[in-house]
Formats: C-alpha cells, sequence, structure tokens
C-alpha cells in the first residue's frame, strides 16, 4: 500500500513538473512566427526573436511613472532613451534599462529657465541627443549627458510655404553630416530638411497624390472663382523616420488610401509609390529594392482576421535598422513587426495583441515604436508605458549569419548558411532563393535553378537561365543557324506546295479529296472574303474537315497546357485533355447555336452546317500560332515573354476577325448587319447558358423529388 502512494505521488509529481513547464513555453510564444510564400501563404516559422523581459517603471527606477511615451531610441553604446510625452521629459536609461537620468527643465541660451513640452520624438548621436519637443514647435538639442546646447526653431525660408507655417515636429533623423531630417505633423510637403544651425534647405519625400480621371478632367476647367474656393489635392504626412549609417532614410506613413496600398500589393509594385515604407537617398530619390515576394508593406494577406476581428492593409508606425542591412516596421492595427533584408524580402513576422495587461509575455496592447539594441529588438508598447525585450534567437541568427555572408560575397559561407536554416525552416522560401542566388553569383547556374524552381522565383530563375542559353548558344552557333536556315526553307516550301494544290484544287472541279479539303483552310485564313464564299457556294471544305481542325485546336492547347515553359507556369499545373476540350467545344457549339437561331429569324443564309464549318475553319490560326509560341516559351528570359505573349494574343485576334467575317460572307449580311448580328450572337449565348442551367437545375429537383418519393414508399411498404 505504501508503495503504491508513493508511486502515485511520483507520478503526480512529474505531470504538475511537466504541466508546470508546459505553461511556461506557451508564456514565452504569445504569438506564431511565420513568413509568406511566393503564393501569398503565411508559413510557419521558428521563431527568430522571443520576449524575455518587460522593462516598466518601477523596473527602471523612475519615481514617477511613464505616462503615453511615443518614441523609443538605443544609441550605439546601447544606452535607451524615451520620449516620455505626458510628463514632459526624456527618459535615459543605461544598457540594462536602470535609470541614468531625466530631461525635462534646463536653461536655455538666454539664461532663463526653459521646460520640454509633450516630446514626442527623438534621435541619438555620437555626441548629440535631439528632441522634437512638440508642444512648443522646436527641436532642442542636448549633449550626450543631457546638458542643454541649443534650441532650432521653426525655419524662416521663402521656400517654406504657406501652407507649411506651422511646424510641428513629432520624427526625425540625423545623417553623418549632421543633416537633420523632421517629420512635421502639420506638413504635407515632405520631409523638412535642415542644417544642425537650424537652416532651412527644402523638402524631400513628398507623397505622390492619386488622382481619379474625373478629378484630372475636373481640375482642368474650374473657373478662377472655383480655384480660390475649391480644396486642393494635398500629399499625406508622415509618421516616423530613422537613417541607417550609409545616410539612406526609411520613412513610414499609416495614411495611404487603402486602396492604394491593396493594388500595390497586388500588382506586386517595386516602385513603391503608393506603398506606406520607402527609403530615400539624401535628395530624396526612393531607391529601396523591392525584390520579395511581396513588396514591403506589412502584411501580405490583409484580408485574414486577427484574433480580434481586424482586416485591412496593416498601419505602420514606425521603423528600424537592425544587422546586415535588415529593418523592420511595425502594425498599429495588428501589434505586429515585420522584418525584411536589404532586398525586401519578408525575413519573419510576430506579434499578438493583448487586451489583458500583462497577461503574455511578448503580447502589446498598443504598439507604438521599436528599436534595435544589439541583438535584442525593444518594442514599446504605449498603453502600458513599458518596453518588451526580445532576444534573437539561434534561428534569428543564423539569418543574420546567411545575410552578412551574402554581403560580404562570401558564396560558399552563404550556402552552408542558408542551407542550415533550412534545417529548422523547411518552409522558408527566402532561403532556397538564397542559396540560388550565392550558386549563381559562383557561376553554377544550373544548380541555382532546382533552388529557385523551389520557391517559384521566376525571376531570378530567368537570370541563371539567360547565362545558360548563352553558353549554349555560344557552343552551338552555326547548328542554330543551320536549324533556322531548314525551317525557314522548309516553311517556304510547304508554303509554296500547299498554294499550288489549292490553286490547281480551284481549277481542277469535280469531287474534293479530304487532304484537299485540309489545305484548303491555309488559303482562307488568308484571304477570308474569296474564302469563305467559295468554302459554301464550291463546298471546297467538309464537316470532317471542321471536325479536324476543331480537335487540333484542342490538343494545341492542350499542348499549351502541358508543354509550356517554367516562366510561363512555374507550379507545373495544367488542365486535362477533357478539360481543353470542353473549353474549346462548349464557346464554339454556343456561338453556332446562337447564331443560326439569331439568322434565322434575321434572312441570314446560312444553315448551321455552314455556320459550324465556317467557324471550325477559322480556327486554324490558334494552332498554327499557339504551337510555336508554347515551343518558344521554354526558351524565353523574363524580358522576353511579351514576344510569347503577343503570339498568342495575335493568334486569337486573328480568329476574331475570321469569324467575324465568316459569318458576314455566309449570311450574305452588310457590315452593320454583321456587327448587330454578332452582338445578338454573343447575348443569345448568354441566354442559351441561362436555359441550359436553369433546365439542368430543374432536371435535378426532378430527380431528386422522384428519389426521395421511392425512398418513402421501401420505407412505408
Amino acid at each position: 500500500m505504501k508503495n503504491t502512494a508513493r508511486i502515485l505521488c511520483a507520478i503526480f509529481a512529474i505531470v504538475m513538473i511537466v504541466s508546470c513547464f508546459a505553461i511556461g513555453a506557451s508564456a514565452s510564444a504569445a504569438y506564431q512566427t511565420y513568413t509568406y510564400s511566393i503564393d501569398g501563404y503565411a508559413l510557419y516559422s521558428p521563431d527568430a526573436y522571443v520576449a524575455s523581459e518587460v522593462i516598466d517603471s518601477a523596473y527602471m527606477g523612475l519615481d514617477v511613472a511613464i505616462s503615453s511615451p511615443n518614441d523609443l531610441f538605443a544609441d550605439d553604446k546601447g544606452n535607451i532613451y524615451i520620449a516620455d510625452t505626458d510628463n514632459n521629459r526624456i527618459v535615459c536609461l543605461d544598457r540594462y534599462y536602470k535609470l541614468k537620468f531625466t530631461i525635462s527643465t534646463f536653461v536655455n541660451g538666454q539664461g532663463v529657465t526653459d521646460a520640454l513640452l509633450a516630446p514626442q520624438g527623438l534621435y541619438v548621436t555620437d555626441d548629440k541627443i535631439w528632441v522634437c519637443d512638440t508642444g512648443k514647435s522646436r527641436i532642442v538639442v542636448f549633449d550626450i549627458d543631457g546638458n542643454f546646447d541649443r534650441v532650432i526653431y521653426a525655419p524662416s525660408s521663402a521656400l517654406f510655404t504657406d501652407s507649411s507655417l506651422a511646424f510641428t515636429p513629432v520624427a526625425m533623423a540625423v545623417d553623418q553630416y549632421n543633416r537633420l531630417f523632421i517629420v512635421s505633423s502639420s506638413t504635407t510637403d515632405g520631409i523638412i530638411v535642415m542644417t544642425e544651425e537650424g537652416e532651412f534647405t527644402g523638402y524631400i519625400g513628398a507623397q505622390a497624390v492619386s488622382l481619379g480621371l474625373w478629378e484630372i478632367i475636373w481640375r482642368r476647367f474650374r473657373t478662377e472663382e472655383q480655384k480660390s474656393v475649391s480644396v486642393e489635392y494635398v500629399s499625406v504626412i508622415y509618421e516616423n523616420i530613422t537613417i541607417d549609417d550609409d545616410g539612406f532614410i526609411y520613412i513610414v506613413t499609416p495614411y495611404i488610401e487603402e486602396d492604394q496600398v491593396v493594388n500595390a500589393i497586388q500588382n506586386h509594385d517595386k516602385a513603391g509609390t503608393y506603398l506606406p515604407v520607402k527609403m530615400l537617398n539624401s535628395k530624396g530619390d526612393e531607391i529601396m529594392k523591392r525584390n520579395g515576394f511581396w513588396p514591403p508593406a506589412g502584411e501580405v494577406d490583409y484580408s485574414i482576421k486577427t484574433t480580434d476581428d481586424i482586416t485591412g492593409v496593416s498601419s505602420l508606425v514606425d521603423v528600424a535598422i537592425g544587422d546586415e542591412g535588415t529593418w523592420s516596421v511595425i502594425d498599429s492595427k495588428r501589434q505586429r513587426t515585420y522584418t525584411y533584408d536589404s532586398n525586401g524580402n519578408l525575413l519573419f513576422a510576430f506579434g499578438e495583441t493583448t487586451t489583458i495587461t500583462g497577461s503574455v509575455l511578448g503580447a502589446v496592447t498598443q504598439i507604438e515604436a521599436i528599436t534595435y539594441q544589439g541583438d535584442k529588438m525593444l518594442i514599446l508598447d504605449k498603453s502600458t508605458a513599458s518596453f518588451t525585450v526580445f532576444r534573437r534567437t539561434e534561428y534569428g541568427d543564423l539569418l543574420v549569419d546567411a545575410i552578412a555572408a551574402e554581403n560580404a560575397q562570401d558564396f560558399d559561407l552563404a550556402i552552408n548558411m542558408w542551407t542550415e536554416v533550412l534545417k529548422q525552416n523547411s518552409n522558408f522560401d527566402a532561403a532556397y532563393v538564397g542559396i540560388g542566388q550565392a550558386m549563381y553569383r559562383n557561376g553554377d547556374y544550373e544548380g541555382s535553378l532546382e533552388y529557385f524552381e523551389a520557391a517559384y522565383d521566376t525571376d531570378n530563375w530567368s537570370k541563371s537561365f539567360a547565362e545558360i542559353r548563352k553558353a549554349w548558344m555560344s557552343d552551338y552557333f552555326l547548328v542554330l543557324i543551320l536549324i533556322i536556315v531548314v525551317l525557314v526553307v522548309a516553311f517556304i516550301l510547304i508554303s509554296r506546295k500547299i498554294q499550288k494544290v489549292n490553286h490547281e484544287t480551284a481549277t481542277a472541279g469535280g469531287k474534293r479529296t479530304f487532304v484537299q479539303e485540309l489545305l484548303y483552310g491555309f488559303h482562307l485564313m488568308l484571304h477570308p472574303f474569296d474564302g469563305f464564299w467559295d468554302l459554301k457556294h464550291e463546298r471546297r471544305g467538309s464537316v470532317r474537315g471542321a471536325i479536324v481542325y476543331v480537335a487540333v485546336t484542342i490538343l494545341a492547347f492542350y499542348y499549351q497546357a502541358i508543354g509550356q515553359g517554367y516562366m510561363l507556369n512555374p507550379t507545373g499545373d495544367y488542365s486535362g485533355l477533357w478539360v481543353q476540350a470542353i473549353g474549346v467545344l462548349v464557346p464554339l457549339l454556343l456561338f453556332v447555336l446562337a447564331n443560326w437561331c439569331l439568322t434565322t429569324l434575321f434572312e441570314g443564309e446560312g444553315s448551321f452546317k455552314d455556320i459550324f464549318v465556317a467557324c471550325s475553319y477559322s480556327l486554324l490560326p490558334v494552332p498554327l500560332l499557339l504551337i510555336p509560341a508554347t515551343i518558344l516559351s521554354n526558351f524565353v528570359t523574363t524580358s522576353e515573354l511579351g514576344i510569347v505573349t503577343m503570339i498568342s494574343t495575335i493568334s486569337f485576334i486573328w480568329l476574331g476577325i475570321l469569324i467575324f467575317f465568316g459569318t458576314q460572307v455566309t449570311h450574305d449580311y452588310t457590315m452593320g448587319k454583321n456587327i448587330i448580328t454578332i452582338l445578338g450572337t454573343a447575348v443569345g449565348m448568354v441566354f442559351i447558358m441561362f436555359i441550359v442551367l436553369l433546365f439542368s437545375t430543374l432536371i435535378g429537383k426532378m430527380i431528386s423529388l422522384v428519389t426521395n418519393i421511392v425512398t418513402e414508399l421501401q420505407y412505408r411498404m
């Protein structure tokens, strides 16, 4: 009995210990780290950062708790600075998050006691603390120990337009030449640029304004009186700013219209005109690389609801620079962080909101600011007046090391590091791209194709394939020239032979052979008027020839589905033969039936057979051009895809022209009457489909009714 009790106690203790570990693991992961595939699907990822501690006012050693902080900054020595807005002060902490000093009152340059008022932003250089004293519309500068240096007021300059007289600095950055880049909440002309002495030098980076067609027309025809009272179209303001060691400026704004951001994401916009985060050089030119699967804009699948039923594009409010050209933005809508590399690849995203203070480590209620402290990421929660320290994991270290190897052009090491990343996260498409790019730079073009294909990266695949094709053409140049000459000669000889056969058939009379009926299609596609006339009145074609052309067209579409190159079908998906057959037969038969029904009522001279034969022979340009275009698609790069698309488009335009004139000649209509008939045929096709759908639904209900009656009778018997 005692042994049994001891065993039960031991089991209970083990269960309790395991439970404690489970709770701890849950508490340390308040979020799921993820990235996105090229198809826009969220892919789970190991944590790159994990929350380690929350730093509040008590931990800092403050007598007066922080209230409504608006900015957070870490200098090169690891010291932390917080813009404590409601308390009108700047709080400085050491690298261990303990209080060093605060800045609230000071003696200004006139020897008068002065004080900060609602500071919202700050920036720290090697020897200066720059404070956006928002409440007093000025920049106040202190030395690194918090001693007053000088005040920079609103600039006075002819360049400072009347619309921007209000100077309300809320964020700023300083480059290596001590040029000031200031975000003013009352300025819509872009970022204010000033010298360190406060001299205004201009604006950079004004957000482009999108105008609709009606707005553009209206602006052109407004009277002077209307111009004087109308509302001008102005750019949006920016929310935050930072600058990297090379002097490149990162800015974010949550105020761009959602439709513009959605269109930019869906269209994989690389220009970034209407995206909420930009990278500028000192002249204000937009230079951000957007070579990732999706342009940097925060959330990709913006239609997915969060736990709080939040949808829509991200609302980006701050940006921070990390190691090796990585950078992060925060989304105040979802309380999430998105981290990218210098090429715009999304490395990882994480974060979750909570409405219960202190409920889960790592979750925030109102994300406000982000900064890097070495390999740590600090995220400010405005509602709790605290910041959370996130420490980089082994997986995060691997990502940074792989990017560092790429930046150092040590491509063998980069391949090894990205391979280690894939061992921990096989879902990470950017790692496949990283290995492929390293192989490409090492000259292993064929090997790189496999990794680009794994990530469906057609752009980089195209670059590797271009190098392979260049080498192949160099080795087989004479053979290629010979093949082209042979094809051209064969085309000329075959064309002459077909033309000779068609000419002899036209003058010989008598019954035509099946081959002659088929070859007549080549004459018809080049001479539609007399071609369709002879097709109907001289019986140069036949139903069996029409069926062959339909079958060849179906096979051409099927070949396109299974044979097109990687650039046009990176996922390798295709439709079966029956699907292609339905795709050709249904529109063809619908057109023939609708046209026959309509022309019977409007004095059309063509029978159902005549219309079918004419439409079927009109299909010939499609396989003639679609098959070569499909073959060509296996040898083109991204910049040459337009050639393949153009050939395919020409085939369909040609088809449309032949059907149009074929209908006109077959029914002996005038041009105007034929146009009306074609439009009526399109309406008739829709009507027939509606009738078929209605009839099939009715038949289904009748079958269901009979089945239910039979079942009921069987049950009662």
